[in-house]
């Protein structure tokens, strides 16, 4: 795995835990030899993250559309920035450079950057591993939520158990290349649709 895309706030949150677990996830990253790309933004959790990669070492591409570019402060420093013309070709982009996804705590924007990439896999559109990094407790609802759906007959097991989730950032990348090297332990080769 050369590259994970992460999404996460342009807010850098209420609690400094979520800016120092930046930190710990860009160091596992980076001792694995696995660069960033991120939404392209110098702030919030998008520039803390970016920021603790490119101190490493590491390389950063940011992908930003033209209305953004302004609206969230593109950063200057990374190592590639490419601006895209609307949000559709944004997500496009950052999935076609990356190999797999992972969701650190944000908002709307967030959550929806991770259910589609979690859609596209379960229907088969890619086979990169997707997970959540869960600070201290952040993603409980969601996966409450997500169970539910289980339970109800809405979300096959299966898939609930293809989003990787931990609390430390060193277990989920182990996850995510673990998923990268074997998805055919975790993944279904067709799509079925059950009547």
């Amino acid at each position: 795995m050369k590259r994970i895309c992460v999404f996460c706030g342009s807010s850098i949150g209420a609690r400094k835990i979520y800016k120092e677990q930046c930190e710990r996830l860009a160091e596992a990253m980076v001792s694995r030899n696995i660069d960033l790309v991120y939404g392209g933004a110098s702030i919030g959790l998008m520039g803390a993250i970016a920021d603790a990669i490119l101190e490493r070492g590491g390389e950063v591409i940011g992908v930003i559309p033209k209305h953004l570019e302004n609206y969230e402060i593109s950063h200057k420093g990374l190592t590639d920035l490419v601006i895209t013309d609307d949000m559709h070709e944004r997500k496009a982009k950052m999935a076609t450079l990356s190999d797999g996804f992972l969701a650190l705590p944000g908002g709307i924007g967030t959550l929806e950057e991770l259910i589609e990439i979690a859609t596209w896999q379960q229907l088969c559109l890619h086979q990169k591993p997707t997970g959540v990094l869960n600070i201290d407790h952040y993603y409980d609802s969601l996966i409450e939520f997500l169970s539910h759906s289980v339970k109800e007959g809405f979300l096959k097991e299966q898939h609930l158990k293809n989003l990787l989730r931990s609390s430390e950032a060193e277990d989920l990348v182990d996850q995510m290349d673990y998923f990268y090297r074997n998805p055919d332990e975790f993944l279904e080769q067709k799509i079925r649709i059950d009547p």
